[in-house]
C-alpha cells in the first residue's frame, strides 16, 4: 500500500486513523515494510514540540529498543506485547504530524539518494548505534524544551534513511550533537547541585 509513498504521506495516513487513541500495534501496521526507519521518525516527532514528562522518557526507551534491534541486524522490529498495546491520543499524533509534514515536504522536494554508502547493512547497524546514543540523550534531556534538538535530529536521521539521503542523515547528526551537549550539561548541573547540597 505504501511501498512508493513518501514519508509525509505515510505520516498523514497515520494521523488520519480512526479512533480516539492509537495503539503501537496500529502504528506498526501502518508503517509496514519501512517500520524501522519510520519508527525512528515517529518516535522523534513528539519531541520536536515542547512536551511534558514522561513523553521524552517513553519515546527514548522505545527508540533505544528499536536502535538495539537495528544494531543486531533484525529485518523487522519486535516490541513486547505490553508495549504494542500501549496507546497515545490520536490528537497528539495529529498535532505532531501537522507541525512536521510541511517541513518534511520541503525536505522531500530536495531529497534524493545521496551518499548511498549509508544504505549498506553495515552502515545501517552503525546508524542503529547512533540512534541508540540519541535515545539515551532523550532520557536525560531537560524537561519541556530540552528534548527538541534531539527530536529534530532523530527525525532527520529517520527521514534520511527512508529517503536514502545521507546528507539529511549528516544534518541530523550535527543537530544531535547539539542536543547531546544540552543533555550532558543538564545532567552535569543536576549532579553539581546535588554535590553542593551534600
Amino acid at each position: 500500500m505504501f511501498s512508493n509513498a513518501r514519508t509525509s504521506q505515510i505520516l498523514l495516513a497515520l494521523a488520519s486513523q480512526p479512533g480516539e487513541r492509537l495503539t503501537v500495534r496500529e502504528i506498526m501496521a501502518v508503517l509496514q515494510d519501512r517500520a524501522f526507519a519510520l519508527l525512528i521518525v515517529l518516535l522523534g516527532l513528539p519531541n520536536c514540540l515542547p512536551m511534558p514528562p514522561p513523553i521524552p522518557l517513553v519515546c527514548g526507551l522505545l527508540l533505544a529498543l528499536v536502535a538495539v534491534q537495528i544494531v543486531f541486524g533484525r529485518e523487522a522490529p519486535w516490541l513486547p506485547s505490553q508495549l504494542m498495546n500501549r496507546s497515545m491520543a490520536r490528537k497528539d499524533v495529529e498535532r505532531a504530524v501537522g507541525r512536521a509534514v510541511p517541513a518534511f515536504r520541503r525536505l522531500e522536494r530536495i531529497s534524493r539518494p545521496r551518499m548511498t554508502f549509508l544504505d549498506t547493512p553495515l552502515a545501517m547497524r552503525l546508524m542503529g548505534a547512533v540512534v541508540l546514543v540519541l535515545s539515551l540523550g532523550l532520557l536525560f534531556a531537560p524537561p519541556f524544551v530540552g528534548q527538541i534538538p534531539l527530536g529534530l535530529a532523530v527525525c532527520l536521521v529517520g527521514l534520511g534513511l527512508v529517503e536514502r539521503d545521507g546528507l539529511v542523515v549528516v544534518g541530523g547528526l550535527l543537530i544531535g550533537s547539539i542536543g547531546l551537549t544540552l543533555s550532558l550539561g543538564f545532567v552535569y548541573a543536576i549532579f553539581t547541585g546535588i554535590d553542593t547540597l551534600i
